[in-house]
């Protein structure tokens, strides 16, 4: 993989389809060879786009040449809106695809805690089997049954404190997903690197 030295960050807002505005931002490679939306952990435990590890595997996504696009959830930052506890954040999800997809017709899609649950439930939803699909350590009681086929991976680290490791794995196990277990508990503090390596290598594998 080529490395990406350049990086251009780009802030904008999108506009869901329920009337909320969501602060947003792109980062780019000189020369992007993915796309991918990155979903940010839960607003209840101050998680935003700006948490240490979405900034640390954002920048590992951008050197292996991803173009990244994170956004606050709704009620998160400068986004107008409410928490809804991962419902009304669907809609917030399909406005950030619809955003990347302005600028790629292959868009993957990641995301931390509640950012990988919502991720997950929108392709569900949608029954979307073309984006490819990371989640770092989704909350397997927030993930909607029978999610479609595709490309899909979890990472989850081996001494996982936040959430039910054991049900996240019988998930992936009954969905055949991907499931990495790796070195860390749940917030991965100093291991923005490892994981975003881990992120990149899900995204980017689309057979």
């Amino acid at each position: 993989m080529a490395a990406h030295n350049t990086v251009v960050t780009e802030r904008f807002t999108i506009n869901t389809t329920d009337g909320e505005t969501l602060e947003a931002r792109w980062d780019s490679p000189a020369r992007p060879e993915f796309t991918t939306v990155f979903c940010h952990p839960s607003p209840i435990d101050r998680g935003s786009m700006m948490a240490p590890l979405m900034i640390g595997v954002t920048q590992k996504l951008v050197s292996r040449g991803h173009e990244v696009l994170r956004f606050n959830f709704r009620g998160v930052g400068e986004s107008s809106g409410e928490y809804s506890g991962g419902e009304a954040e669907l809609a917030d999800v399909a406005a950030a695809m619809a955003s990347a997809r302005e600028r790629s017709e292959q868009v993957g899609i990641a995301g931390w805690s509640f950012g990988a649950a919502v991720a997950l439930n929108w392709l569900t939803l949608e029954q979307s089997t073309g984006a490819p699909y990371v989640g770092i350590a989704p909350p397997a009681d927030r993930l909607r049954e029978n999610p479609p086929a595709g490309p899909k991976r979890v990472i989850l680290g081996s001494r996982e404190q936040v959430i039910d490791s054991d049900a996240l794995k019988s998930f992936c196990i009954q969905n055949g997903i991907d499931l990495i277990i790796t070195p860390g508990d749940h917030f991965f503090h100093g291991r923005g690197r490892r994981i975003g390596n881990l992120v990149a290598e899900g995204l980017e594998d689309t057979d």
